[in-house]
């Protein structure tokens, strides 16, 4: 929409109409050593120095287009197929915002609908919505749904180490100043141990057990006795996980999870720097009315004909007001719909594909390390496509050097867990070829002699 400024005698109009004779007497409120502060601005430029500014500052950023890139932890390196950027481009779905007047907005709402369908049957559960900012917040809107899950009777809520210190640290900051009573990864405790170490921890008053598939060092755990335990104390499981993965592994609704959630960028969208990302969020039926976010279902109008229309949506801008359980107002909705396009493009055959050259490649890689003099695996634990790599030196050095070899390097894991300094989280996708796997194992063969 092109902006029309008001014309002088569109502005007397609106002046006379309330009475005021002057513009500046709209601002007699504020102070008027306030009402025009001389900012400190660089001189003025013509848009075609703006532009050759930006764009020396955009040629200073390099990206995983640019360099080999092993960096995952939560964000993936993937391809994604033309055809879902050509049709997420079309207008009628790229200015879109909510659909709250279904007469007039079929097209995304159904979208939404066939998203939901795709992310249920992908988790194995019974129904998801549609959206969540990212997978940090999708897994803290699972604490809130069990919570009131359990009106509040319930205030445990059990981490496990392994699920990502980024979605742990934004659960405690959702949880900050509630009743709620977080336990499961203090600080010092074994992160080596596996999910039966958190059986201990679950009693009458636990709400939610929350753990990571595969988890945040890429192991893959075997989570059915833990499920057990939990459902046998009253309380409910949540499972965040890669959707990547599931191409690949059991779904978490077949071994007992009751709440899934994850990070919906590995599902055709970009890195961008961190963002917009997606997060989803599956449950079964009936827990359904305490799921945050919204619901899109299917019906058939006074015609008789097909229909899609907002069924549930359980925010306090609608009519549970206090009683919602949650005040997320935005779905992701165009993230949402590349990633419907993107499992579309691919189908059931084409994700198991891609997830099965992440496996394959990443365990070429964690071969090639383990046999260099000075680098072992961490863990013994089947992974996915991440691997935790112990260095001879710090981690952070490591980086450095295969920065200067044009390579993105593994996620630094000093920076969360001080005990890892010397540990990388490597991410190997099916966009890492043979000759990037090579070149990453020579960079760090290097290193010791850098």
């Amino acid at each position: 929409m092109t902006f029309i400024p008001h014309t002088d005698a569109d502005r007397e109009a609106m002046l006379e109409a309330i009475g005021v004779k002057h513009l500046e007497d709209l601002f007699q409120d504020v102070p008027e050593k306030f009402r025009f502060p001389k900012l400190d601005l660089p001189e003025a430029i013509t848009e075609l120095e703006a532009m050759a500014e930006l764009q020396d500052l955009a040629w200073a950023n390099e990206t995983a287009r640019d360099m080999i890139c092993f960096l995952g932890a939560g964000a993936y390196n993937h391809y994604t197929p033309a055809a879902v950027d050509s049709i997420l481009r079309r207008g009628e779905f790229y200015t879109a915002y909510t659909p709250y007047q279904p007469e007039i907005s079929q097209g995304t709402l159904q979208a939404i609908f066939e998203y939901q369908s795709l992310i249920a049957g992908l988790t194995a559960m019974d129904v998801s919505n549609a959206s969540h900012y990212d997978g940090a917040t999708a897994a803290a809107e699972s604490v809130n749904m069990a919570f009131n899950h359990f009106r509040g009777k319930r205030r445990k809520v059990i981490l496990s180490p392994g699920l990502h210190p980024q979605y742990r640290e934004t659960i405690r900051t959702y949880t900050r100043g509630s009743e709620i009573e977080i336990a499961g990864d203090d600080e010092g405790v074994d992160l080596s141990a596996g999910p039966q170490s958190l059986i201990p921890l679950i009693g009458e008053t636990t709400a939610l057990v929350i753990v990571q598939y595969p988890d945040f060092f890429g192991r893959i755990d075997d989570f059915n006795e833990l499920a057990e335990a939990a459902h046998q104390a009253g309380a409910l499981l949540a499972v965040s996980t890669n959707p990547m993965a599931l191409g690949l592994l059991k779904p978490p609704g077949e071994f007992g999870a009751d709440i899934v959630t994850g990070e919906g960028q590995p599902l055709g969208l970009p890195l961008s720097f961190g963002g917009p990302y997606l997060g989803f969020f599956a449950t079964r039926t009936q827990y359904v009315r305490r799921m945050s976010g919204r619901l899109v279902g299917e019906t058939v109008d006074d015609r008789g004909q097909r229909a899609y229309v907002l069924t549930l949506t359980a925010r306090e801008q609608h009519i549970r007001r206090d009683r919602a359980t949650s005040n997320i107002c935005t779905n992701q909705g165009l993230m949402a719909l590349a990633a419907t396009l993107y499992l579309s493009v691919l189908g059931r055959h084409g994700l198991r594909q891609v997830a099965e050259l992440c496996y394959h490649k990443a365990h070429y890689t964690a071969d090639q390390i383990a046999s260099l003099d000075g680098y072992s695996l961490w863990s013994e634990k089947p992974f996915f496509n991440e691997f935790v790599v112990k260095c001879p030196i710090p981690a952070s050095e490591v980086n450095a050097h295969l920065l200067n070899e044009n390579i993105l390097g593994g996620y630094d894991l000093g920076q969360d867990f001080p005990e890892l300094k010397q540990h990388l989280l490597v991410a190997v996708t099916e966009m890492n070829s043979k000759e990037d796997i090579d070149s990453f194992v020579d960079a760090l063969t290097e290193v010791k002699h850098a």
